[in-house]
């Protein structure tokens, strides 16, 4: 049946395949004194002036896995990890991680407008994540982990509303999709060890057995969305 509807949107969009998918239970991504190790320090961002670029939010669980799945798509220059949707003033991890603070692991998304459409990027959310968990995405449970597609005008937000029209519409889902459509107010970035943190830490628990398997899942049905390097890896 799943099946049935996912090539409808195939045929339909020729360029999007949605994946719906639980990540393996391996309980907190982390803990408070495991040491990260940053196997790969070197980043370009520091190269590229971000300021030439467009941007977009999106928040659908751990923001290591959503940063990579980003970073992966031809387009993107750069996404960071970091904290939007509540109201706390200047959040910190530990606050968000517990809930306290009404925020959510959110990442923020620079890219070419010429080489990936906004469009898209919400095509790659919604493909990437399950959309009708609340307040979970795979074994990370709470409200931090909620799925948010943020929007910055009328025009983005009518892209998202009508392409949850169109899940709805066909049915792709079996549930109620329970994404919230926020306007975006304020991203805070996330400390500096939660950045590039899937690619600096590849052998760290969590993103072997959560973040690189999700990963892996949206490159093989988005192919046609990955950077060369991304299509190798």
């Amino acid at each position: 049946m799943m099946k049935t509807k996912m090539s409808f949107l195939i045929a339909f969009f020729g360029s999007v395949v949605l994946v719906f998918s639980s990540c393996n239970s391996t309980g907190k991504k982390t803990q408070e004194n495991e040491p990260l190790i940053a196997e790969q320090q070197e980043t370009e961002k520091d190269d590229v002036n971000l300021q030439e670029y467009a941007v977009a939010y999106f928040a659908s669980g751990c923001f290591w896995c959503v940063e990579a799945i980003y970073e992966s798509v031809e387009g993107v220059v750069e996404a960071e990890s970091g904290y939007a949707g509540g109201t706390e003033i200047n959040p910190n991890y530990n606050d968000v991680s517990y809930g306290r603070t009404g925020h959510a692991e959110t990442v923020k998304v620079y890219y070419d407008p010429s080489k990936v459409s906004f469009f898209q990027l919400v095509q790659v959310f919604f493909g990437s994540h399950d959309p009708t968990t609340l307040n979970r995405q795979g074994p990370d449970k709470g409200p931090q982990y909620r799925s948010i597609a943020f929007y910055q005008n009328e025009e983005e937000q009518k892209v998202i509303l009508e392409y949850l029209d169109l899940l709805r519409e066909k049915k792709v889902y079996d549930r109620p999709i329970v994404t919230e459509v926020s306007p975006f107010t304020k991203f805070y970035i996330a400390e500096e060890y939660h950045q590039d943190f899937e690619k600096r830490n590849p052998n760290q628990r969590y993103v072997q057995a959560v973040s690189i398997p999700r990963l892996n899942r949206f490159k093989a049905n988005f192919p046609h969305l990955l950077k060369k390097e991304a299509q190798t890896h």
